[in-house]
């Protein structure tokens, strides 16, 4: 699959600001280009003879069985790609055995993405703002409605300087609504002027340390916690052993601290850092199938992608999130067959070496 001309076609069905959100970073988006190139910095080291008459790409995601590792990172605001928004993603994503996180700051509500498609696996991204209670809320409100896990964003203590958006005074449209937060925090408006989405980033609790963890995990119950935004072996070691059972790494799609390391850099110290002790996944710049299997070879469970789903949702709604997906675990098969890789599951660390 072509992904560069699928982010094209997306490009010209959507408005002008909608698509710069979405295609946007940081300040001089150094780290979102770096992203993308910092898997080529990998080189594979093939085996031969190793029967790869079928190539598995089934595995599981923190218990979920799911057939493919490659899923949907949270992205906010679906519904300025696509009318149904969250919902669609939700069925692309069932009908391509993939599981999909959902975002604190979805337009449609936690609830009715779990309806859209119920019997598919699925996590639930948390941001925790000041208000503690209303946290607590959500993972609640997550929990019964069927999600696997609570993905605590660590990386967002305030909001990262999108240029981009100022440019465009970015707002979501009139009748849109964060369909998951609390009505006076949802009613979009202009970053410049501080109102609406930089209002509500503002309430986001700055004073987050490793000893929420144990808090999270008593609200969330028997659902596993999930670190999304580690960039380090050592914060990765501390927030298992605060609790965590899965570690993800993310710079959150170089969209917060500009010249942060890219996740194909950073992927590699964390697993060591955490070994078995915890599940890795990592998004970031992933755009091939061989992208996926340099991230499992260095140490990922799963790898996830945000833009490509994306842009997949604007073109074709739900079956373009399909596409996409299928696209890029067919393209993963494709290529763990010529590394000598018979399942995803099992890729060695020295299948790859730096180039």
């Amino acid at each position: 699959m072509d992904l560069s001309a699928l982010e094209a076609a997306a490009r010209e069905v959507m408005e002008p600001s909608a698509y710069d959100y979405y295609a946007g970073g940081a300040e001089t988006e150094t780290t979102l280009r770096e992203n993308v190139t910092a898997w080529e910095r990998w080189r594979l080291r093939p085996h031969v003879l190793r029967n790869v008459a079928d190539v598995t790409t089934a595995t599981s995601l923190l218990g979920s069985p799911v057939t493919t590792p490659v899923g949907v990172a949270p992205a906010a605001y679906q519904q300025l790609a696509h009318p149904e928004g969250e919902a669609a993603t939700a069925r692309g994503c069932a009908a391509a055995g993939a599981l999909m996180t959902v975002s604190t700051l979805a337009t449609v509500s936690l609830e009715d993405v779990a309806a859209a498609a119920p019997d598919a696996p699925r996590w639930f991204q948390l941001y925790v703002f000041t208000d503690r209670g209303y946290a607590g809320e959500l993972v609640e409100r997550a929990v019964t409605a069927g999600y696997r896990a609570i993905i605590l964003t660590v990386d967002t203590p305030m909001l990262g300087r999108r240029w981009r958006d100022e440019r465009n005074g970015f707002a979501l449209r009139d009748g849109m609504r964060m369909a998951n937060v609390p009505l006076d925090a949802s009613t979009g408006g202009d970053i410049g002027r501080g109102s609406g989405l930089a209002a509500l980033f503002a309430e986001h609790d700055r004073g987050l340390t490793f000893d929420d963890v144990g808090w999270l995990r008593a609200r969330a119950g028997a659902v596993p916690i999930v670190l999304k935004g580690v960039l380090r072996g050592d914060d990765a070691r501390r927030g298992v052993d605060a609790g965590a059972a899965g570690i993800w790494v993310s710079n959150h799609g170089g969209r917060q601290l500009d010249r942060a390391v890219p996740t194909a850099t950073a992927l590699g110290e964390v697993a060591d850092a955490v070994g078995d002790d915890a599940e890795i996944v990592v998004d970031g710049g992933v755009r091939r199938g061989v992208d996926v299997l340099t991230a499992l070879a260095l140490g990922a469970r799963g790898v996830f992608v945000a833009r490509p789903a994306l842009w997949g949702l604007a073109t074709g709604g739900a079956a373009g999130v399909r596409e996409v997906l299928t696209g890029l675990t067919d393209d993963l098969a494709h290529a763990a067959a010529l590394a000598g890789v018979p399942d995803v599951r099992e890729v060695p660390r020295d299948l790859v070496t730096p180039a």
